[in-house]
């Protein structure tokens, strides 16, 4: 028997996209108990959850890809959401680390323009979520850097600039925003939420999903399910029900 067609009998099947787009906190969020696959389950049969962290990249490089992700010829409906998870790398120190430092200045301003552009586009802002670096541990992350030979790169207090600048872009653009520089360290002992100072641990990732989550959740949650319920297939004729 010959497969159906896309168009000719029944609406080509299309998931609504919520894009996940950062550095290497997201690139390893679909791992294990990551807070990529926690979104993924929840949104399951609703929505494609696209992971687009890229490790080492920074804002300046984050904007000149954006476009690329999603171009203008793209339908602003097939868009759920997006989140923007940029800073961990911007706001290594310039002296120590200067291909990936990218000034407080510039940074805002990156990131201002990939909430410009988005919306250029059609996603409008409520469908813009912006993410702040997470607090650094500075003891952490100097033993992570002196085993690759390198000194400690990064401080807690230029990172929370970053997170201050983003947190002030998304207040000037009207956008949703995580900011989880301060959320964590409300917990006393927050290094338990990091692996190696700077990435997440398993309690990081979980406690991200959950403060990202209920954000999602009122813009997402109410998508329906795409294709029915295995019961609710007519199985005399599941075309009845399928096409």
């Amino acid at each position: 028997m010959a497969l159906a067609q896309p168009g000719a009998s029944g609406r080509l099947l299309s998931w609504p996209r919520l894009l996940l787009f950062g550095d290497s906190i997201t690139e390893y969020s679909f791992q294990e108990d990551g807070w990529g696959t926690y979104l993924a389950e929840r949104l399951v049969r609703k929505c494609d959850v696209l992971n687009r962290g890229i490790s080492g990249y920074n804002t300046r490089w984050a904007k000149l890809i954006l476009p690329r992700l999603i171009p203008e010829s793209t339908s602003a409906d097939s868009i759920a959401a997006v989140t923007i998870f940029f800073g961990a790398n911007d706001s290594a120190l310039k002296e120590l680390n200067p291909k990936q430092h990218v000034p407080l200045e510039e940074y805002a301003a990156n990131l201002k323009g990939m909430v410009h552009y988005l919306k250029s586009v059609g996603i409008t802002a409520d469908r813009i979520i912006l993410i702040t670096p997470p607090p650094l541990q500075e003891s952490a992350w100097e033993k992570a850097c002196l085993a690759k030979g390198d000194k400690l790169n990064r401080s807690n207090a230029t990172t929370g600039q970053y997170a201050q600048a983003c947190v002030q872009v998304a207040r000037e653009c009207s956008t949703d925003v995580l900011d989880l520089w301060t959320l964590m360290q409300k917990n006393q002992d927050f290094s338990s939420y990091l692996s190696d100072g700077l990435h997440l641990s398993a309690k990081g990732n979980s406690f991200l999903a959950a403060q990202l989550w209920s954000r999602l959740e009122n813009k997402l949650s109410a998508l329906p399910s795409l294709l029915p319920y295995w019961r609710d297939v007519d199985h005399t004729n599941p075309e009845a029900s399928l096409l």
